[in-house]
């Protein structure tokens, strides 16, 4: 059995991992947005502003500073939960950015079930009945999937369940003239969770099935068919308990994706979240907004796979052995 010391060391390993990957996401980031042509200072003032203006709100900004001295202040600031100022909306980037991550948790966490609920007994199927025209149809339409673009897909559900059948709203979160709660809600979910659901939950159905075709030759399992069990004992209840350790990491690799992926279901179909924030604030070269949006996508993207190999570590046996060793 793993030790809690053992876990615990492991853990601030990570942790400390996490750090360095959200310090050099945020460098890559500073750096790259400086790339970007035009000036901030223009972009708040106007193209008519005054040379003298526009120093003196670059002066104001610190972008007067060199750049290692201005990703010194963006880090102090970050270190004191100062994410800075919106250049063209000018409240908190906080104020802006927590009510859009909060919309892109819901529709990520709403995609995310759809690809477990969906593709991991696609998967157990498929391997269950390997070889089988069940197995083949399924697994090209998941390969089919896998090589579909989001946003592609997203134009093609509004094409045919808004626009042809008119079942199913375009775009938004709420209506606007009569927001109608959860119900309200879910109606405007669907469309956008189903277009960010389609490649992970492709990759998460083959994984599955990879897994659970080489569980299902193990001796134990032919043990367990022998010693009476029923088959559907053995496929869910044991085979897929053993498989699970590789299908959680790959869909903590797939919840990166979906937090990626996102930006571009939020701006096709006009969902108020955190990727349709940051292509905004692109094209405005809103710099603050950017970074605070990129760092909040790497934040959870790390959290995630930290909490992903800690439940491996935990459910895997040959990694308890090896680590209590």
């Amino acid at each position: 059995m793993i030790s809690s010391d053992t876990l615990l060391f492991t853990i601030c390993r990570r942790l400390f991992s996490t750090v360095l990957v959200l310090l050099g996401v945020s460098l890559v980031v500073f750096l790259l947005l400086q790339l970007v042509p035009g000036d901030p200072a223009i972009t708040i003032l106007g193209s008519g502003a005054t040379a003298e203006s526009v120093a003196e709100i670059r002066a104001q900004l610190g972008l007067d500073k060199s750049l290692p001295l201005q990703f010194i202040d963006y880090l102090g600031g970050l270190l004191h939960g100062d994410l800075g100022r919106s250049l063209t909306i000018n409240a908190p980037v906080t104020d802006i950015m927590g009510p859009r991550f909060a919309n892109t948790l819901i529709l990520t966490g709403a995609a995310l079930l759809l690809c477990i609920v969906i593709g991991v007994p696609l998967g157990v199927l498929a391997a269950r009945k390997q070889y089988s025209i069940f197995d083949r149809i399924s697994m090209f339409v998941a390969l089919s999937g896998a090589s579909v673009p989001v946003y592609w897909f997203g134009l093609l559900l509004i094409g045919f369940f808004s626009i042809r059948l008119g079942i199913l709203p375009t775009s938004g979160m709420y209506n606007s003239r009569n927001p109608g709660g959860l119900g309200d809600l879910l109606t405007h979910l669907l469309l956008p969770a189903l277009a960010a659901a389609l490649v992970p939950l492709a990759v998460i159905a083959r994984m599955t099935r990879s897994v659970m075709v080489e569980v299902l030759q193990q001796d134990y399992i032919r043990t367990l068919r022998a010693s009476g069990l029923t088959a559907r004992s053995v496929l869910w209840r044991h085979a897929l308990r053993n498989a699970l350790p590789p299908i959680i990491n790959v869909i903590g690799l797939q919840i990166g994706y979906l937090l990626g992926g996102v930006v571009f279901v939020e701006v096709v179909f006009g969902w108020p979240g955190l990727g349709q924030q940051l292509y905004t604030s692109i094209t405005q070269r809103d710099i603050p907004v950017v970074q605070a949006g990129v760092l909040f996508i790497a934040l959870a993207f790390v959290i995630v796979n930290l909490l992903a190999d800690t439940a491996v570590g935990l459910l895997d046996p040959r990694t308890r052995r090896k680590v209590g060793a």
